[in-house]
């Protein structure tokens, strides 16, 4: 399922907990899978949500990856050509194998955001660390395992492959939206009908929302506000 500029603009216009609860109506054995089930920071909150295709890595800090400098290098121009193949927008998934020290180098900073800003990638979410926020690419999401100020031997081990990050199992190609709470996984066989039920859903949150703003709000309010609920279709 690729992401039509139509259908990109009306995921983005939602939050993550939004389609979180769209995902339950869709996709309902899925309400605790999915998403990230460990906290992950959003060093600028204030961005608006991005969705993609999954370009997931590996990568480590904790010890240099016993390679040449020529793997290395050879590695590294490998990710980038997969991030440039798309499709179209992505999103870096980047999983630390470092275990009990995972975030003590970062790989993200200035130059990698700046780098995969320009090869069409929306942001990264990872359990791993950045730094550079100062010099961080405009514009480009984030969520993070941490905040560290050194790359250590930060690299990669591997590409292409599935993930998990914070607990939330990603596959290349996944269709993930992320915002400051966390990032989810739609499945491909529903992403079209998510906008949809975010509609539905929030015009039945309005009901009872609209109930409870009002002077003298009570539970009598509540009681007729569910019944109106059940019918808006």
């Amino acid at each position: 399922m690729s992401l039509t500029p139509d259908l990109i603009a009306a995921l983005t216009a939602v939050d993550t907990p939004t389609i979180c609860n769209a995902l339950e109506v869709a996709a309902p054995g899925r309400h605790a899978t999915g998403f990230n089930r460990e906290a992950l920071t959003c060093p600028f909150p204030t961005m608006k949500p991005v969705v993609g295709h999954a370009r997931t890595a590996m990568i480590r800090s904790r010890e240099a990856r016993p390679a040449s400098d020529a793997d290395k290098i050879a590695l590294r121009l490998a990710y980038y050509e997969y991030i440039e193949r798309g499709p179209r927008p992505s999103l870096a998934i980047i999983q630390d194998i470092d275990g009990a020290e995972r975030g003590l180098g970062a790989f993200w900073g200035e130059v990698q955001s700046t780098v995969h800003q320009a090869l069409d990638c929306a942001g990264v979410v990872t359990d791993g660390s950045i730094r550079d926020l100062d010099m961080w690419a405009k514009g480009f999401f984030a969520l993070a395992g941490s905040v560290m100020p050194s790359h250590v031997h930060a690299d990669l081990v591997d590409i292409d492959r599935p993930v998990t990050v914070a607990g939330m199992l990603v596959s290349p190609g996944d269709i993930v939206h992320a915002d400051r709470h966390g990032a989810v996984v739609i499945p491909a066989e529903v992403v079209a009908d998510i906008p949809r039920i975010c509609d539905l859903l929030a015009r039945k949150e309005k009901v009872i929302l609209d109930a409870a703003r009002k002077p003298g709000f009570s539970t009598a309010d509540i009681r007729a506000a569910f019944a109106t609920m059940k019918d808006i279709h």
